[in-house]
């Protein structure tokens, strides 16, 4: 995990990578080939959740480790990353076929003071699952241009069923404030090139909006028992619970709901009645701004082969091929659009053009070096969900963002 090949030996480039099914190991072992004997890509397990990925690469990198040659990042820790000097920008030519034919949300994530330091590998956006049953009888069409989140908390309340979210303290439960805010036309901090002078918006109209919905939810009978604590897969079993009913959560789960069906974990009916809508709006006459997610591929700063093996490879990785096998591998999202049109993937994911127009109005998370710091200081004064109210909770938070940015109090 930490020495490139030595000895005379085959170059050796280490990509630390985040969790899946092998996927990306398998990608690894295609490009390890397709460079016939240039290089060979060894890959090596990050920490399962955003967080831990984050603290296991920013202790490697500002060590200076050269044993780290490329990395599987979320998108919010680009910014940090490239300010702090850890990641090794792409020039303008090898940006530009990393760049062309990607979402622009992709784009915008892994692009720092206007220059990229990171390659979109894999793009990613929530949509409303839901049970066709359940819809019918609460007497509600999810697909309506109109569908907002009130409608949502109403149906699942007239029917006792309830709406999975990740309500846990951690990043998930700050996609979900996120986007809320952003679809009510808000945004939690803006000039996020100030650092920590940026300026704090999260007290708004938008904000109050959203700690509405999240409050109405979290003290209602659609909200599940373990919402304080839910992830995405604990939100996602709801769903296929004696009250499950809707669900927000990314696109993986069309792939996990037939792979439990098929393994007999649940019943196949369950997936038969299972269908998608766009994420919901908070103002009838205002578009949703779905979450977004995914994964960038990033080169370190000090790794060995920098400037030229490791160019090479994140250029296989991120390679409209290589998108499209690992859709079909792990049920994650390509980052370029024109492979949603692709015949293999239709067939396999019949959201398909709807995940696609919804990365394209997505709304990334806002970025900024200390967004760790930001992410932190809203999950502290937004949980436990009961516990939000659109009077108190944005005002406090603000408040405690500006404090922590300023050193003056610690998350």
């Amino acid at each position: 995990m930490t020495a490139c090949g030595g000895g005379g030996g085959i170059p050796a480039l280490n990509w630390y990578i985040n969790p899946d099914n092998g996927g990306q190991a398998k990608i690894a072992a295609a490009c390890t080939k397709a460079a016939g004997g240039k290089y060979r890509i060894k890959t090596a397990l990050l920490p399962s959740d955003a967080s831990g990925q984050r603290e296991q690469l920013i202790r490697r990198l500002a060590a200076k480790d050269s044993g780290v040659d490329l990395m599987s990042l979320d998108p919010v820790f680009v910014a940090e990353a490239a300010n702090a000097g850890f990641l090794r920008p792409f020039t303008a030519s090898e940006a530009a076929p990393l760049t062309e034919g990607v979402f622009e949300s992709a784009v915008q994530s892994s692009t720092w003071e206007d220059k990229l330091y990171a390659a979109p590998f894999w793009a990613n956006t929530q949509l409303l699952w839901y049970r066709k049953s359940v819809a019918q009888k609460a007497g509600i069409d999810p697909k309506a241009p109109d569908f907002t989140w009130d409608k949502l908390i109403d149906a699942a309340v007239r029917t006792n069923t309830t709406i999975g979210v990740q309500g846990n303290r951690y990043e998930g439960y700050m996609v979900w404030i996120n986007a809320l805010i952003a679809s009510a036309g808000g945004r939690i901090i803006s000039d996020a090139e100030k650092g920590d002078e940026a300026t704090i918006e999260i007290d708004s109209p938008a904000g109050r909006q959203a700690a509405a919905i999240i409050g109405k939810l979290a003290r209602s009978t659609a909200a599940g028992p373990t919402l304080s604590t839910d992830i995405e897969e604990q939100s996602r079993a709801t769903i296929n619970g004696p009250r499950g009913g809707f669900l927000l959560n990314w696109g993986y789960v069309w792939r996990a709901e037939k792979g439990d069906a098929e393994a007999g974990a649940i019943d196949k009916r369950i997936v038969d009645d299972l269908d998608w809508a766009r994420y919901p709006r908070v103002n009838p006459q205002q578009e949703s701004k779905p979450p977004f997610g995914g994964i960038e591929i990033g080169v370190s700063a000090y790794g060995k082969h920098r400037n030229d093996l490791a160019i090479e490879a994140v250029r296989c990785i991120t390679s409209p091929a290589s998108m499209k096998q690992y859709m079909l591998d792990e049920g994650n999202v390509a980052a370029r659009p024109a492979i949603f049109d692709d015949p293999d993937i239709v067939k396999e994911f019949p959201m398909a053009p709807l995940m696609r127009d919804s990365i394209a109005a997505a709304e990334p998370r806002p970025a900024t070096p200390y967004y760790a710091d930001v992410s932190g200081a809203i999950q502290n004064r937004w949980h436990p969900p009961a516990s939000v109210r659109p009077d108190t909770t944005p005002r406090e938070s603000a408040r405690f963002i500006r404090e922590v940015l300023r050193d003056k109090a610690l998350l």
